[in-house]
């Protein structure tokens, strides 16, 4: 028994890797590119253990991805990689097309080559679960009822665009094919080992390095945030008892505006690594330019996968960005270490 992973070298990928691999005897083969976003070091706690094997490549590469089906022989996979950040997205869109269009394309053709040549009992058990997001449900006013799995589709970037064409496709094997499918579609992570471009990370950066702490627009605008260790959890109860073809939305029941989510961080950082100087981080916020397209509001209807699989958020907003913050003041030198060269270059002309 085996779980076959991809993008397991980047934030959510690692996280579920580690977790798996501490509670569970299956092993687990990781597949990751290695772009700016997968990190090795996200994977030390790994070292040497017997139940990981890591292999470098792309989700594009068919052959490749085939050759490890058949040689690890996996009862699942599980999607991981993607390119996933919008901003990115807006200056480089075919990078989100090739990763999260094709190589999902190619990934499920894979998978469907491998499937098609189990037994029964093996093809009957065998899942493909797709990891997504809710941004493909596009854009929320202030009262409008969360998202659910009967929303339609509405992206509004190049990012949620092409991850809501691969919720497409994979939706598609299933009925065209039978390949055995479950999407899941998150509210926005945070916790270890995400990459600091990402709004949490930044600015915990940026405030330690005595940057400005950039917000966009009027800082109105509302996401819903998940605690990544709850997503992992999550999951794993969709592995283990999702029914076929079904989407279940996770989402962690704290909605908060970005400035709020920002304010929140500051005074973290002054209880826990008072500024130097004296006063609050708070002082290093700036506003800068909104962005192109720019969603005002996501929030995520959870309530069928807690009614049908029994999961709930085990972390609110405040125990779960404590957390958060304490793991990145104690890993300064993974911080350093991500925060070098390309994506300096990246950040100066992201927030010029």
């Amino acid at each position: 028994m085996t779980l076959f992973v991809t993008g397991g070298a980047g934030f959510i990928g690692s996280n579920f890797v580690i977790d798996w691999l501490a509670n569970n005897a299956e092993p687990v083969v990781n597949l990751d590119k290695l772009t700016y976003a997968g990190n090795l070091e996200n994977l030390t706690a790994l070292n040497g253990h017997n139940g990981h094997v890591f292999v470098r490549g792309d989700i594009v590469d068919y052959d490749q991805v085939l050759g490890l089906f058949n040689e690890h022989k996996p009862r699942a996979v599980l999607n991981f990689a993607a390119e996933s950040h919008v901003d990115r997205s807006i200056h480089s869109p075919d990078d989100f097309v090739q990763t999260n269009i094709v190589g999902v394309f190619r990934l499920l053709e894979a998978a469907r080559t491998y499937w098609s040549g189990l037994g029964a009992r093996e093809k009957a058990d065998f899942r493909f679960l797709h990891v997504s997001t809710d941004e493909v449900y596009g854009s929320l006013d202030p009262h409008d009822p969360a998202f659910s799995e009967e929303n339609k589709y509405e992206p509004n970037s190049p990012y949620s665009a092409s991850k809501a064409a691969s919720d497409h496709l994979v939706r598609a094997y299933h009925h065209t094919y039978g390949l055995p499918v479950l999407t899941t579609n998150c509210s926005n992570n945070y916790g270890p080992y995400q990459f600091p471009e990402k709004l949490i990370p930044l600015v915990i950066h940026n405030a330690l390095k005595g940057k400005p702490l950039p917000i966009y627009g009027d800082g109105r605008n509302v996401r819903d945030w998940l605690y990544v260790g709850d997503h992992c959890a999550a999951i794993r109860a969709v592995l283990e008892r999702g029914r076929v073809a079904e989407t279940y939305n996770i989402g962690g029941d704290n909605e908060k505006a970005n400035i709020d989510v920002v304010h929140t961080l500051c005074d973290i950082l002054d209880a826990e690594r008072p500024r130097p100087g004296g006063g609050s981080y708070r002082a290093q916020i700036t506003f800068v330019t909104d962005r192109p397209g720019h969603d005002r509001r996501y929030a995520i209807d959870a309530r069928k996968i807690g009614r049908d699989l029994g999961w709930k958020a085990a972390e609110t907003f405040e125990t779960g960005v404590r957390r958060t913050v304490r793991w990145y003041l104690t890993h300064q030198t993974w911080v350093d270490n991500v925060t070098s060269g390309a994506y300096r270059d990246w950040v100066a002309r992201q927030y010029s």
